[in-house]
């Protein structure tokens, strides 16, 4: 292997390394509903220049806080069988590093929506990049087990961070995108902590299957997807979205109190997986739905859909 060989496998293994510091996955999701957000907020389809800035800023400023995360919670990854072998706990990047990439990324994408979006978004932005990297990660996530009830409200800002971009402003049918997504948050990680109880207990965090149980926390899983599907008709009780999307919302979430259900009935880590698995899937499905019964409604306006 010749010298400039060498280098570049080593530069290309510390890209790799650094993008797993930012969670491409959890960011990815982030921005679709962010996008969705966005293309909700205007009749037609959003200016194309402010779309792809404002997704790009929010997606750099979610990578800075998923960053961020791993830096502070480097410690208790290295006790999880689930997260020992991040970058950090693996010895991979150091904390400096870990920093100044959070920093950097942050600063950037703050930057850009404040400069070529609008200062309403840069501020949300912010704000929720300190809710998630400041107020859950280190405070609340070690103190108390509702540490993802509060702590879920920053997770569901994307949406409403992507109206904002669009109008300057935030409207009630932003709200009830960011509601949708602030019921979802404690289902779907409740079943992840559901399977992952010993991985939480070693590492010292309150989570509820470690404070009050399997059964406890089943039970608040199916109370919390009831309270979802409610939440997930207001844009149909309301008139945002029409029928494509109340079919698609009453399928989807028949399946997921299916799921509570049989957690809650005879629990196993099996049946909490399946859970948590669904609740991703999810969480995309209906914000497509969501998206295509826009563009339907657009477009079809007299249609049998409305």
């Amino acid at each position: 292997m010749t010298t400039a060989t060498w280098q570049w496998t080593s530069l290309r293994g510390r890209g790799h390394e650094y993008l797993r510091l930012c969670k491409p996955k959890v960011v990815t999701l982030i921005v679709f509903t962010a996008m969705v957000g966005m293309v909700l907020a205007v009749p037609g389809l959003p200016d194309a220049a402010a779309f792809l800035t404002a997704s790009l800023g929010i997606g750099l400023a979610a990578a800075g806080a998923a960053a961020f995360n791993c830096l502070v919670e480097q410690g208790i990854d290295a006790r999880m069988q689930r997260t020992r072998l991040r970058p950090l706990p693996g010895g991979r990047v150091t904390s400096v590093e870990a920093l100044l990439l959070a920093g950097g990324l942050a600063t950037l994408g703050l930057s850009l929506l404040y400069r070529y979006v609008n200062p309403l978004t840069a501020w949300l932005t912010f704000a929720t990049f300190i809710g998630y990297a400041v107020v859950y990660t280190v405070l609340l996530k070690p103190a108390t087990p509702q540490n993802i009830v509060i702590g879920g409200a920053s997770g569901a800002m994307p949406p409403l961070l992507g109206w904002a971009a669009m109008t300057g402003q935030v409207g009630h049918e932003a709200m009830l995108l960011f509601l949708i997504v602030f019921a979802w948050t404690p289902p779907h990680f409740w079943s992840l902590a559901l399977y992952r109880k010993d991985d939480y207990a070693r590492a010292g965090l309150p989570m509820l299957p470690v404070t009050h149980g399997e059964r406890y926390t089943c039970l608040h899983i199916l109370f919390y997807t009831l309270l979802l599907t409610a939440v997930t008709l207001l844009p149909v009780a309301t008139g945002m979205s029409g029928g494509l999307y109340a079919l698609a919302t009453l399928w989807l979430n028949a399946v997921f109190i299916g799921h509570a259900w049989r957690l809650y009935r005879d629990y196993s880590a099996v049946r909490a997986r399946r859970a948590f698995a669904w609740s991703i899937r999810y969480l995309g499905l209906l914000f497509a739905a969501l998206l295509l019964d826009h563009w339907l409604s657009a477009y079809l306006p007299y249609g049998l859909l409305k």
